[in-house]
């Protein structure tokens, strides 16, 4: 465990902090680390609803593949209530998307040890965990799966053929949906 709370990737996420210590004094002692956004991210606070809806599943495993597709970059899961999708600082000033918010400059957010990486009832856990210090989520990317999965909720012509397969980034608006899946 140690060794991921002295990685390069810990030492990114805590660079915000004003005491990085107490941050993995948290991550130590089992717990999420109370940290600022705004620095070297920002973070979407996205609905597990429309995540959900978006990946046609709740199976953590299967929402986890279809955002790391998707994404491509880093997400954090408040099992329960939100995915926090971490994308570039000062996205808060130019975000667009009603369906989520930004955290920005001034925020904080709950990240969990940069091993964290299984489902929990309640800690929260990187669904997409950071690969490489630095890279972070598109936020256009980040607001097309929430319209896919607003789309979803409310059921709207969300039925498209061809394009690639599942998932796909180069479908216009939507991705067909999945017809893989199994529990």
């Amino acid at each position: 465990m140690s060794q991921f709370i002295e990685s390069a990737i810990a030492r990114w996420l805590t660079s915000s902090s004003p005491d990085p210590a107490v941050a993995k004094e948290a991550w130590y002692h089992g717990r999420p680390a109370m940290l600022r956004t705004g620095g070297a991210y920002d973070a979407v606070r996205m609905p597990w609803m429309l995540v959900h809806a978006a990946a046609e599943s709740s199976v953590p495993n299967v929402v986890a593949g279809v955002l790391a597709e998707v994404l491509d970059g880093p997400v954090i899961c408040h099992p329960g209530v939100w995915y926090y999708a971490l994308v570039p600082p000062g996205t808060c000033e130019t975000w667009r998307c009603t369906e989520a918010v930004v955290r920005g400059r001034g925020g904080w957010l709950g990240i969990p040890r940069p091993d964290r990486t299984e489902a929990a009832s309640v800690n929260p856990y990187w669904a997409v965990p950071v690969q490489q210090v630095g890279t972070l989520c598109a936020p256009d990317e980040v607001a097309k799966l929430l319209r896919v999965g607003r789309a979803r909720v409310e059921d709207v012509g969300t039925e498209q053929g061809g394009h690639g397969g599942p998932f796909h980034r180069d479908t216009h608006g939507y991705w067909p949906r999945r017809t893989d899946e199994k529990p």
